[in-house]
């Protein structure tokens, strides 16, 4: 069953963070190439977290590609050629983790290829501001890359994630038509609040403008606070008929200078959250950073426990 067959037929649940379990593994990731240190020093580890996550109950898991772009690969010291290999090996470690489930299971599941911002290349914490401005051609140039190993390497679809501008998803959105017109898209933006991008772009702005190019199959956001998840459904499901993808945080803060995150008390639980997402129009569900295995679990019984739904009618669990 193709990836969009699949997700009109129900419910579909995505990974979580990769850095998280890379840690609690012994990863070391505190460095400008987060999570893209571990495909050099550790490669396995990234295709276990990948099985990890369809064990869980994951439908989708998304490439370790995020951080792993060219420009800041050969300031590590790696040549334009091996900059390209290790992305493709990203890929091939997420499509590895899938064909080896689907053998161990008989169950089909797939592949995103992540496509992160200009700003996390910054390493500075400004895929969360947004404040940097590129010409099209710009953001362009630095995207193509990466798509293009992406892309001939093979996914089932591309995650546009953690996005903070609309400027600069137009610019990729227009430079993958090139390169794949055929390729599904999503498209998950950053918040600065419920109602606007982390650069104070307006949500339903940016949400209306990506519905009507023809390769986005799902918008939503991810990387936010627990507490921005349902009014940003309600923003997004005003303007939109497409299927909404979230997926937050754990409910941890992140600071940028020192690249950790922390809990504040009395902080609301991923777990109890997951089935007012769904109610409230969500249908593709996962976690991003510091949320686990376990938490995909949670996710997976809760959007598992409904019906397949049809406008027009009222979802029903059936726990």
């Amino acid at each position: 069953m193709q990836l969009l067959q699949r997700i009109a037929a129900g419910p579909l649940v995505l990974d979580g963070s990769m850095s998280t379990p890379l840690e609690a593994a012994g990863a070391q990731t505190n460095s400008d190439l987060w999570t893209a240190q571990v495909l050099l020093d550790q490669p396995d580890l990234v295709c276990q977290v990948h099985k990890d996550y369809f064990r869980a109950g994951a439908d989708l898991t998304i490439t370790n590609t995020y951080q792993t772009n060219v420009p800041a690969l050969m300031a590590h010291g790696l040549n334009n050629q091996e900059a390209h290999k290790l992305i493709q090996t990203a890929v091939d470690l997420a499509n590895q983790a899938r064909d080896d489930f689907e053998q161990e299971t008989g169950r089909h599941n797939y592949v995103a290829g992540s496509i992160g911002p200009y700003g996390a290349y910054l390493a500075d914490g400004s895929e969360y501001r947004g404040n940097y401005e590129l010409t099209t051609i710009q953001y362009q140039h630095f995207h193509l890359p990466r798509l293009m190993a992406i892309l001939a390497t093979g996914v089932d679809c591309l995650a546009l994630e953690t996005q903070p501008k609309l400027s600069e998803v137009q610019a990729i959105l227009t430079l993958v038509k090139t390169l794949d017109p055929t390729i599904p898209v999503y498209v998950s933006f950053s918040l600065k609040d419920a109602t606007h991008l982390s650069d104070g772009t307006s949500l339903k702005e940016a949400v209306q403008t990506v519905s009507e190019d023809p390769q986005v199959f799902a918008i939503g956001v991810n990387c936010v606070k627990l507490d921005l998840v349902l009014p940003a459904i309600t923003e997004i499901k005003a303007v939109t008929k497409k299927p909404i993808v979230i997926y937050p945080n754990s409910g941890a803060i992140y600071d940028p200078r020192v690249k950790k995150w922390h809990f504040e008390a009395d902080a609301p639980r991923f777990s109890d959250q997951i089935a007012s997402w769904y109610q409230a129009g969500a249908t593709i569900i996962g976690g991003c950073c510091t949320t686990m295995p376990a938490d995909i679990e949670e996710v997976a019984k809760v959007m598992k426990g409904y019906k397949k739904w049809q406008p027009g009618h009222s979802r029903v669990a059936i726990f």
